[in-house]
């Protein structure tokens, strides 16, 4: 039997030093807010003749690499199927820009090009944004803090289960915010919307592997295979690691195809996702289980628990 238990204090200092360096990264670097949380420019782009459903991803790949030369990288371009049009969020332009803009487009696609009067968004708008977004993984953690402590209701101390898959939870998207935090000063990646709906997929998929694990405890806890807490919890994580192992690698499989073979446009949000399934499939295992025995065991308070170079009694074998 493998002793995730044992090694709970190595997995707790790997954790601490993601954590700091996330922190570091954000108070130094920050995030770069993308034009969803700064405020930017939104328009209309119509060819005509009109583009055709069959054209439209032609098109668009066109458009956003002439929008890239343009100086608008971050631009967002949707084919609009309704109105055959693009739509285009981008940041701030001048009226001249948007003429320039126009001729550009008319001499690279060979049509006519009529772009409609830009409608800037506002930067108390975008703030605002942010502040929801903020709000809604917020939400989110409550909402999973509470249905934990109900589904496991009839446990002893229900909410200390809750609360330590709500810590694995902030511990997956701090983690992912840092990185992100230095992708953005190293290669300047922008968050937007789509960054805050991956952070929520990955709470969501972070939540359902702990679940698993917790229930298989509760489980054996029922039908009583050790007095000892810690061998429960450790053969609960064994027998579940072949559900969390195949799941997590179906999963990325999938989602590197998609990194590397999707658009441009999801590019950072299956990014999210790849770092959030790695990261939200060891919080599972070896965050979230682990402070559960920490917590039983009544050590929060004891340098032991936690550093694994610290002298410490010497515990029984889960072997």
């Amino acid at each position: 039997m493998i002793d995730f238990v044992g090694k709970k204090q190595w997995f707790f200092l790997i954790s601490a030093i993601a954590i700091i360096v996330a922190i570091i990264s954000l108070a130094v670097f920050k995030l770069q807010p993308g034009i969803d949380f700064t405020g930017g420019t939104s328009m209309a782009i119509k060819f005509t003749p009109q583009v055709e459903q069959n054209e439209a991803v032609e098109f668009q790949s066109q458009l956003r690499e002439e929008m890239s030369s343009f100086g608008h990288p971050e631009a967002i371009i949707q084919f609009r199927k309704e109105s055959r049009d693009f739509f285009t969020r981008m940041k701030l332009v001048s009226p001249e820009e948007v003429n320039e803009l126009t001729d550009v487009l008319e001499s690279t696609f060979d049509r006519d090009v009529e772009i409609s009067v830009p409608l800037e968004v506002s930067p108390i708008i975008a703030a605002k944004t942010a502040g929801n977004a903020g709000i809604a993984i917020i939400i989110a953690a409550v909402a999973m803090l509470l249905y934990i402590v109900w589904a496991f209701r009839r446990m002893p101390k229900p909410f200390r289960w809750g609360t330590c898959a709500v810590i694995a939870l902030a511990h997956d998207v701090l983690i992912i915010v840092g990185i992100f935090s230095i992708l953005g000063w190293l290669a300047g990646v922008e968050v937007d919307a789509l960054f805050i709906t991956g952070l929520l997929a990955v709470v969501g998929y972070s939540i359902n592997n702990t679940v698993v694990i917790f229930d298989r405890i509760r489980e054996n806890m029922s039908r009583s295979i050790s007095p000892d807490f810690a061998i429960t919890v450790n053969s609960s994580i064994v027998e579940t690691l072949g559900r969390s192992l195949n799941t997590a690698l179906t999963t990325l499989f999938v989602l590197l195809a998609l990194f590397l073979f999707g658009g441009a446009t999801i590019h950072y949000f299956v990014l999210i996702l790849l770092l959030g399934v790695i990261i939200g499939t060891y919080s599972s295992i070896c965050i979230s289980s682990q402070l559960l025995v920490v917590w039983e065991s009544g050590k929060w308070g004891r340098l032991s628990s936690w550093l694994p170079f610290a002298k410490r009694p010497a515990e029984k074998s889960l072997k």
